[in-house]
């Protein structure tokens, strides 16, 4: 008689390469935006053409963190939560260059302006938002400050992220809504509501099981 037992999913092994070849590709973005500005290669309009491309960035590399803890759940591997942080901490690089490329090419460093440019256009408010909330995140996202912290303080900490994704996708939209195009916005906006909303139905239905099992505990996870 055939067993109806479940067939346990096989764990992935991942190669002691593949954090560097992952961390190397990361970098691939930078170093073609960095090889196209030195070589004029970036369209008329380089210093635009930089900052959009380091926002867009940021927004994948935001995607893609937050695409670990589904994928490792639903996979059943494990071993994917070991690329989430250095993920994450490219999100936030991608993010300070975009900001250093709007108060370089656009402002000039000049901290007056950028003040006044922040209180006067919502979309910068939004982004500059964005990014004080990712600061945190990224400072904490070491081991030593876990173990400072200790792990719901953490967990606590690092569920901004919900907020960050709506502040980018709020961004990207008013930054869009002068030119009317909204195509971007729309495939991200999806991207980063199906992530979330799958977050939620999780806490949903671990809420559900606790409240039928007692001993039992929601899942988490980011």
């Amino acid at each position: 008689m055939a067993s109806t037992a479940p067939r346990a999913r096989r764990v992935i092994w991942l190669h002691p390469a593949a954090k560097p070849v992952l961390f190397a590709a990361s970098l691939l973005p930078f170093a073609w935006l960095f090889h196209g500005a030195l070589t004029d290669q970036l369209g008329a309009n380089p210093a635009e053409y930089l900052i959009r491309s380091l926002g867009d960035w940021t927004l994948r590399f935001l995607c893609l963190t937050l695409a670990i803890t589904p994928l490792r759940v639903t996979m059943g591997q494990p071993a994917l939560v070991r690329f989430r942080r250095m993920l994450g901490l490219f999100t936030y690089f991608y993010a300070f260059l975009h900001l250093l490329g709007y108060a370089w090419f656009d402002m000039g460093f000049d901290v007056a302006e950028i003040t006044k440019d922040i209180a006067k256009r919502p979309f910068i408010l939004v982004g500059f938002s964005g990014f004080l909330l990712l600061t945190p995140l990224a400072a904490t996202s070491f081991n030593r400050v876990i173990r400072a912290l200790g792990a719901a303080r953490w967990q606590a900490l690092h569920r901004l992220v919900y907020v960050i994704a709506g502040l980018a996708i709020l961004h990207f939209f008013w930054m869009r809504a002068g030119k009317n195009d909204f195509a971007e916005v729309a495939v991200y906006a999806a991207i980063l509501g199906l992530l979330l909303g799958w977050r939620l139905w999780r806490r949903l239905r671990g809420a559900a099981v606790a409240a039928s099992a007692p001993g039992a505990r929601p899942a988490s996870g980011r």
